[in-house]
């Protein structure tokens, strides 16, 4: 039984969902590390209302606009393409204010908003360019500074503040990539989470979506739902990629986790074949490591999206062959049938192939792919 099955059998429910729905709900969690709160999401495909009180399932992901994009961003991409593939509405939040406190581009507003375009246009490339709209199947854009404008964004957030300890507010700073004690200096990091749990509150979120490393986010707004009264989202968690140079245990911290702050560690969006190959080749690879960034790759981001992984050695050297799961392709790795160098050589072309519609999209609209270099200074 997959992860997906398991969560759906568990959750309070379940045994309602004719077939079709409960195979609705499976390309939902197809790929997903966790699910929370499951019995959210089920009550609406029973039949009960949504968050906005309508029939439409609102799923959410925040980012904060903080320069080019990288892999990782395939990973979300994917669900949410399986969410719109599930008739759900996927809005892709642009967390500007968000950014400004979390000091990205030195807190240059006008260079943060800038870089929100930019992801837009890399949302839309990444997800074929669905129907955009507030409706079923549909994609949608926000900026919090949008959403602000509403004063009573701001009651929501301090009710989201409320009863909160300092201590408590401590532990989610991971969530912006900072430690427990990196910011006694300044009040704003402090009012981060509550912002954030106040923006799944206001958009009337039904599945809040996010890496493992938005978690803590998660888990605080459902603490504040359950002390407020109010509704709480479905949590859907992805994995979180290594960077390529990473070996050794997984810690809490997601210290391993890519960066495009370190430029050889991060496969980037806008990498084109040979430098692919060079940052894959140059990747750890241990074939006992089950979570060796060059795995990672193939069972988070390949396989999910072509459902094999295409292997074409030289014939020199070996015959091509195809993979389906990572269970095989570990063994073959580990029996010395599938050579780690064409592994490696397989997966930087089928990366190169997953972006394809990327790099065609920013060669024929490359403006605000330059404008965001030129901040960059690339």
């Amino acid at each position: 039984m997959s992860d997906a099955e398991e969560w759906i059998s568990a959750a309070n429910g379940s045994d309602d969902l004719d077939d079709a729905t409960h195979n609705r709900l499976v390309t939902m969690l197809d790929g997903v590390e966790e699910a929370v709160g499951l019995d959210h999401l089920i009550g609406i495909l029973n039949g009960g209302k949504s968050h906005s009180g309508d029939d439409v399932i609102r799923c959410y992901v925040g980012f904060e606009p903080s320069g080019k994009a990288h892999i990782g961003w395939k990973v979300i991409a994917n669900l949410l393409r399986r969410l719109l593939d599930a008739e759900t509405n996927v809005l892709v939040f642009l967390a500007d204010w968000h950014a400004w406190i979390n000091d990205k581009f030195g807190g240059n507003m006008e260079s943060i908003q800038l870089t929100a375009d930019y992801m837009e246009d890399v949302f839309r490339a990444l997800l074929d360019h669905p129907d955009e709209g507030d409706g079923p199947g549909q994609l949608r854009f926000l900026r919090a500074s949008e959403l602000m404008e509403n004063p009573d964004y701001w009651a929501r957030m301090l009710r989201c503040a409320k009863n909160q300890s300092l201590s408590r507010v401590r532990r989610t700073f991971s969530i912006m990539g900072r430690s427990e004690d990196s910011s006694d200096g300044d009040l704003s990091k402090f009012f981060y989470p509550a912002m954030q749990a106040a923006d799944i509150f206001e958009l009337e979120i039904d599945i809040a979506i996010g890496g493992m490393d938005q978690r803590k986010a998660h888990m605080y707004m459902r603490g504040v739902a359950d002390s407020q009264g109010w509704t709480k989202a479905t949590c859907l968690h992805t994995p979180i990629l290594s960077g390529l140079k990473t070996s050794g245990a997984r810690m809490e911290s997601f210290d391993h986790k890519m960066s495009k702050s370190d430029p050889s560690g991060a496969i980037l969006l806008h990498d084109g074949a040979k430098k692919l190959k060079k940052k894959i080749n140059g990747a750890y690879f241990d074939p006992n490591d089950t979570e060796s960034p060059v795995y990672e790759l193939i069972e988070h981001v390949i396989l999910p999206e072509f459902g094999i992984l295409e292997v074409r050695p030289n014939p020199k050297y070996g015959e091509p062959s195809d993979w389906e799961d990572m269970e095989s392709i570990r063994n073959a790795i580990g029996a010395g049938a599938l050579h780690p160098l064409d592994l490696k050589i397989a997966v930087a072309e089928m990366l190169h192939k997953g972006l394809s519609r990327v790099s065609e999209y920013f060669e024929k609209n490359p403006d605000n792919l330059r404008a965001v270099e030129k901040l960059l200074n690339l």
